[in-house]
């Protein structure tokens, strides 16, 4: 091709490097089915990034392939340093060049060669016509390549190397870089190199005699050691300079021409972007139109027409709206509001749909004179009111719990909820990442939604959705109603064919939703003033440790900097590193923390400072803030689609972590309190997870010891150190606990050895005489691996599933993770089951027998109540009553009730 035909640079990518560097740079990133997708992410980022940077019309991305090169045969120990290819990153990379070719981007791969060699041979070619050639790399090996129409680019850095640059940065010029990389050597590849010959040796030497081989021949005038390393490792110099060359006339049959971009193929982008769950990638590409039609397995994308949703701005239409509502026989029903705080948020408009694609938006709360036309708050709530309140008439939602809230704030009780497409996703794969809706329409309708600020705008000048006009806001509002009846579409099938998954979802989730509303909407009342003086002590406290640790460490430091911490631990006063970070820095994280303070008083100060800091600016300091001012409490929100396990999650503030093993955290529950002549029920199920254990193993020891009421950690403690039950101590007694709840969790031999601080093989003694007496725990263990690895998930005893998308890993460490999961799930999920059937059967009895009772948190395995103080007694009773009666266990259910002041109290 003549030379003016091509503006811009032909770009050769160094593919190999872009891979390996976005895999050490992206996190474990994997889909739904624990699928591996971080460097295919980086790589296409990457790729995009080039495009957009210099719009190419000839580009190619160049990848090393597979077995041996010609440069294992010069020398067999090349590259011998480097690991084999991580499995995680293996399994990606036919993947990747599938997506690449699909992109429309010329792939070139060569046996037997680099793709460096490949990159050099295409770059001389096209460099000798008159071209200029960008490389785009991170290897300093090929600056060698660099001349008036060869450069490279580092996209990392976006560093350009010219001839120029080349010789500002190594100090040579690019003719003299194999010279140079011959005497250094390189550890990564094995290249042998002189020893004791570093870069500003080798400058040195080729700045004054100009090549390696005059430096070969003044060997001889070199002095020093460094001269003896030279003659000493002569003979290697030929082989290392041939190692280092990249070879620039292999006979490749790639023509300018190979290498002009294609148009992409977007029905192969569609599927790959779906199938890894590409969010971004998958909604741009869907953006740009309507594809061909799709012939793979994956169904085609849900075909949606933003403009036929109808803006329901008069009294007439919202009459039809509800009439067609009424004959339905399910509607979807979504809210748009002012804030994502339900408490404070209102309804600005109701979004409803009947049929996919019959859709509308009935908007009465938009602001400003270009809102556009719509009807009058009292108006809309006159006819949707009987509508959202009828129980006869059936509804689904998303993430419905929102919408009770919001609703609620306008005097609406939402009733006749059937279904919550959330917990319908939740459900049928809770370890997939997300279950909200815009995640799930790409995952199961392959359609992109509109996102919020591509209404609303973004950061500081992003609008509150009620300045949104009504038309742009209905096409939002009408498609969330309108994916939503889709959605469901797709996965109430799925669930109905699964009796199990079924009932977890009807019994449990969905039950669930107005529970947890409930308790949301009523809070808990905190003692504001409480709070304040425990974070002025633990301030006055924080003080005195910093003054400590400046004593200790002979000077002043940021504790808070794990850099300075690491300059005055293991520099300064030379303590033993126990681990690195991945940069190769010395970890000052908790663990290594931990195992410092118990030979040496920094570390064991600074472990106090922090956890009392984050105990200072988590809650002391924050819960406060988080009252509101209208209620005078604090309202949590609930999570049920958020662990794996079936358990429930809070936040703003998160009430699942307050610590409860330090005087500190304890008196942070303190500020927990009850109203005048109210006080606090707090009902704990005891040890649950060892008595479901009991309970699946089948174990009759264990049976047995929970039948008769023992101190399971006693009893333990007697049949693994074979003494009598009254002649267990408490350090034997802290053992047997450490075991109990470690082999629930997996732990191997190593994990209780360090847990305990005793050798390895003592712990293991521990493991094999606790399995001799507990033999159906060591039976069910090994049959849930063994069932994991079959069916790739486990069941929790009501049919709760969980998968485990790394049970087959090649990688040991996270295979054996998968199978400690597989071991740990069924039983913290079963409890997590029990608990939400206890909540559901409580509030269903307070709210029908009218007792004078709120649930106000759920933390773990407990439930706490305020309750009035001349009833609490009898309210505790029939509390652990209902608790315990929540599952039909082998092994009694002990609930432990309190009843105090405040939540501390009642413990």
């Amino acid at each position: 091709m003549p030379q003016q035909q091509v503006r811009q640079p032909v770009i050769l990518v160094d593919a190999s490097s872009y891979l390996f560097r976005a895999f050490h740079a992206m996190p474990m990133f994997t889909n739904s089915k624990g699928q591996h997708t971080g460097a295919i992410h980086g790589v296409i980022n990457m790729v995009r990034k080039m495009l957009k940077d210099y719009e190419p019309t000839h580009l190619a991305m160049v990848f090393d392939a597979k077995g041996k090169t010609f440069r294992d045969d010069l020398y067999p120990e090349y590259k011998a340093n480097r690991p084999p290819m991580p499995d995680e990153l293996r399994q990606q990379v036919d993947i990747l060049h599938d997506i690449i070719r699909a992109m429309g981007i010329p792939l070139v791969m060569e046996e037997g060669v680099e793709a460096d060699d490949v990159i050099g041979t295409l770059a001389r070619r096209f460099a000798d016509d008159g071209l200029q050639v960008l490389i785009s790399t991170g290897d300093k090996d090929m600056a060698q390549l660099v001349d008036d129409h060869i450069s490279l680019i580092n996209t990392m850095t976006n560093d350009v190397l010219t001839p120029d640059t080349v010789k500002a940065k190594f100090g040579v010029a690019p003719e003299q870089i194999i010279d140079y990389l011959a005497l250094i050597g390189d550890k990564v590849d094995n290249v042998p190199g002189i020893p004791k010959v570093g870069p500003k040796t080798a400058v040195k030497w080729l700045q004054t005699y100009g090549s390696l081989d005059a430096i070969a021949e003044h060997a001889g005038d070199i002095g020093g050691k460094v001269g003896e390393s030279l003659r000493e490792h002569l003979a290697q110099l030929p082989l290392s300079r041939d190692l280092v060359t990249i070879r620039q006339r292999l006979p490749l049959t790639e023509t300018l021409e190979d290498l002009r971009l294609k148009e992409p193929d977007r029905e192969a982008l569609t599927h790959w972007f779906r199938e890894l769950e590409f969010k971004s990638q998958l909604q741009e590409l869907l953006r740009q139109g309507p594809s061909a039609s799709d012939t793979r397995e994956d169904p085609p994308a849900e075909d949606i027409d933003r403009e036929a949703y109808e803006l329901v701005a008069t009294e007439e239409q919202l009459q039809v709206w509800c009439d067609k509502v009424r004959r339905s026989r399910l509607v979807a029903v979504d809210t748009e509001t002012t804030a994502l705080d339900a408490m404070e948020a209102r309804v600005v408009g109701v979004s409803l749909a009947v049929a996919p694609g019959e859709a509308c938006y009935v908007p009465f709360g938009h602001k400003g004179l270009d809102a556009g036309p719509q009807l009058e708050d009292a108006v809309a709530w006159r006819h949707l009111m009987p509508i959202l309140e009828s129980a006869d008439i059936a509804k689904v939602g998303q993430n419905l719990k929102y919408d009770i809230q919001v609703l609620a704030n306008e005097g609406v009780a939402l009733k006749g909820i059937a279904h919550d497409t959330m917990l319908e996703s939740y459900v049928l794969d809770a370890a997939a990442s997300r279950h909200d809706l815009d995640s799930l329409s790409l995952k199961y309708l392959g359609h992109a939604c509109l996102s919020y600020e591509e209404v609303a705008g973004k950061g500081k000048q992003q609008l509150n959705f009620s300045e949104v006009d009504v038309e742009t806001a209905t096409r939002y509002a009408a498609e969330d109603a309108d994916v939503t009846l889709r959605l469901h579409k797709v996965l109430w099938p799925r669930l109905e064919e699964d009796d199990a998954l079924r009932s977890v979802y009807e019994t449990l989730e969905l039950p669930l939703v107005p529970v947890l509303a409930r308790m949301e909407r009523r809070g808990v009342l905190i003692d504001g003033s409480l709070l304040a003086k425990q974070s002025q002590a633990l301030g006055e406290r924080l003080q005195a440790l910093e003054k400590q640790a400046y004593d200790l460490a002979g000077e002043a430091f940021n504790l808070g900097s794990p850099k300075q911490l690491q300059a005055i631990l293991f520099e300064k006063l030379g303590l033993p590193v126990k681990k690195k970070t991945p940069k190769g820095q010395p970890s000052t994280n908790e663990e290594v923390l931990q195992e410092l303070a118990l030979d040496y008083p920094l570390p064991k100060v600074i472990l106090e400072y922090r956890s009392l800091a984050k105990l200072k600016s988590t809650y002391t300091d924050k819960l406060p803030k988080q009252i509101n001012p209208r209620t005078g409490r604090v309202h949590t929100s609930y999570h049920q689609a958020v662990t794996a396990t079936g358990r429930l999650s809070s936040s703003d503030p998160n009430l699942q972590n307050i610590p409860v093993r330090s005087e500190e955290g304890r008196a942070i529950r303190k500020a927990f309190v009850a109203p005048e002549g109210h006080c606090i029920i707090a009902a704990d199920y005891s040890q649950i997870e060892l008595r479901i254990m009991a309970h699946l193993s089948g174990d009759s020891g264990l049976q047995k010891a929970f039948a008769q009421g023992q101190d399971i950690h006693k009893a333990t403690a007697a049949e693994v150190f074979g003494v009598a039950l009254s002649d267990v101590t408490a350090e034997q007694r802290r053992r047997a606990k450490a075991i109990n709840f470690g082999l629930i969790y997996g732990m191997s031999a190593f994990g209780l050895a360090k847990q305990l601080g005793i050798p390895r093989d003592e712990a293991q003694h521990y493991i094999h005489t606790y399995f001799a007496r507990y033999p159906g725990v060591e039976a069910y263990m090994e049959a849930t691996r063994r069932k994991a690895h079959e069916q790739g998930y486990v069941e929790t005893l009501f049919g709760r599933r969980l998968y485990l998308p790394d049970i087959h890993s090649r990688n040991g460490m996270r295979r054996q993770a998968a199978e400690r999961a597989a071991i740990n799930a069924p039983m913290q999920g079963t409890a997590a089951d029990i608990i939400k059937r206890a909540m559901i059967d409580i509030d269903r009895w307070i709210a029908g027998d009218n007792q004078p009772l709120a649930m106000v948190m759920q933390v773990h395995d407990e439930l706490v109540f305020e309750a009035p103080k001349d009833q609490a007694g009898t309210l505790a009773k029939e509390i652990a009553s209902r608790m315990s009666q929540a599952a039909d266990l082998s092994v009694p259910l002990v609930v432990d009730t309190g009843i105090g002041d405040n939540w501390e109290e009642a413990h």
